[in-house]
C-alpha cells in the first residue's frame, strides 16, 4: 500500500474515487498533519498557514511527491525537496480561468468608473456623467507572463480589441525578449503582471518602471505582491504619476489596516481574492489529482510538474 497524507477537506470529494492501492490518512488540522506528515509518501499539505505547510514538508522524510492546489510554492523547502527527488505538482491552471476573467473586470472597472457608480449609489446620487471615459478596444497592454493565466488574458482582451504585446523567452508575433520590455513601457496604457515569484522576478516594477510608464497607465498585478516594489508604487500613486494601480496581490497579506494603499483614491485592493472567485476550484484539483495518480501508478510523468529549480 502507498501512504497518501490528505487533506480532510478534500476528503468527501476524494476517498470514494481512491484506488485500492492507496492508503490514505486524512488530517484536519495542523496538529493532526505534523503527526503523520513523516509517513507520507504521496502528500497533499495544503494549510492557510504558508509557513505550516513548510514544516510539514520538511518532516516528511518518505515524500515521494507532493501535490498543491496553490500555483505559488515560493514558500515551500523547494531545495530541500529537490535534494530528496521529490516529483511536486501545483495549481498552475486550476483558477486560471477566474483569474483571467478579474483582469478584465479589474481593466473595465477603472476604464468605466464603476468604484465611483457604486459609490454614488450608496450616496443616492444621481450622476449626471460618467466617470470613467476609457474604453478597452484600440487600448495597449503589456503582459508580463504568459503561463496558464497570462494565456488566458491575452485570449479574453482579444475580443475586447485591446492589443496585446506578451513578454516571455520564446520569440513570436508581438511579443518583446525578457531584455526588451523595459525600453517600450511608455507606449502600454496598461501593465498587467501574471509572472510567477522568483528571485529574478523580485521588485521588477521598481521606480525606474513606474516612472517610465505613460502618466495615464495602469498597473494590473495578480502575480505575487513582491513583484512589486510597494512603496515606489504608492509614491507614485500619490503623485498621480500614473493614473491607477489594480492590485490583487500585495506585501504582505492580508494587507495592514493602516498601509496607505487602502485609503489611496486610485488604488484598488482586491484582496487576493482573483482565484477564489468561483466555487470549481477544488473539483478541478481532485478529478486533476485522481488522472496523477494514475500516472504516479504506472511510472509516468505528473502535470503540471515542478521545475524545483526554479521554482515554477
Amino acid at each position: 500500500m502507498t501512504v497518501a497524507v490528505l487533506s480532510a477537506i478534500a476528503r468527501p470529494m476524494l476517498e470514494p474515487l481512491l484506488p485500492d492501492w492507496v492508503e490514505p490518512r486524512w488530517f484536519a488540522t495542523t496538529e493532526e498533519l505534523m503527526e503523520i506528515a513523516d509517513q507520507a509518501e504521496i502528500g497533499w499539505f495544503d494549510l492557510y498557514k504558508k509557513e505550516d505547510m513548510a514544516e510539514a514538508a520538511q518532516r516528511a522524510v518518505r515524500l515521494k511527491w507532493l501535490n498543491s492546489i496553490y500555483a505559488g510554492l515560493d514558500h515551500m523547502p523547494l531545495s530541500l525537496m529537490h535534494q530528496r527527488g521529490v516529483v511536486v505538482t501545483n495549481g498552475a491552471g486550476i483558477n486560471a480561468i477566474t483569474i483571467a476573467e478579474y483582469v478584465v473586470m479589474g481593466m473595465l472597472t477603472i476604464a468605466k468608473g464603476y468604484r465611483e457608480v457604486v459609490q454614488a449609489q450608496a450616496r443616492h446620487e444621481w450622476l449626471m456623467d460618467s466617470l470613467g471615459k476609457r474604453e478597452l478596444f484600440g487600448s495597449k497592454a503589456l503582459l508580463l507572463g504568459m503561463g496558464a493565466i497570462g494565456g488566458l488574458i491575452a485570449e479574453r482582451l482579444a475580443p475586447f480589441g485591446v492589443e496585446v504585446t506578451k513578454v516571455r523567452r520564446t520569440p513570436g508575433p508581438d511579443t518583446l525578449a525578457p531584455d526588451q520590455w523595459r525600453a517600450k513601457l511608455g507606449e502600454f496604457d496598461w501593465v498587467i503582471l501574471a509572472v510567477p515569484a522568483t528571485p529574478e522576478t523580485d521588485g521588477m516594477i521598481g521606480a525606474d518602471e513606474l516612472a517610465a510608464m505613460k502618466s495615464d497607465a495602469v498597473l494590473v498585478n495578480i502575480a505575487r505582491g513582491q513583484v512589486v516594489d510597494q512603496d515606489a508604487l504608492i509614491a507614485a500613486l500619490k503623485r498621480n504619476q500614473i493614473h491607477s494601480a489594480f492590485l490583487d496581490v500585495t506585501t504582505p497579506e492580508p494587507l495592514p489596516a493602516d498601509n496607505e494603499l487602502w485609503s489611496l483614491p486610485n488604488a484598488h485592493v482586491t484582496m487576493h481574492l482573483s482565484g477564489r472567485a468561483q466555487d470549481k476550484m477544488f473539483i478541478r484539483s481532485v478529478e486533476r489529482f485522481l488522472v496523477n495518480l494514475e500516472r504516479y501508478r504506472k511510472g509516468e510523468p505528473l502535470e503540471p510538474m515542478m521545475d524545483l529549480t526554479l521554482g515554477y
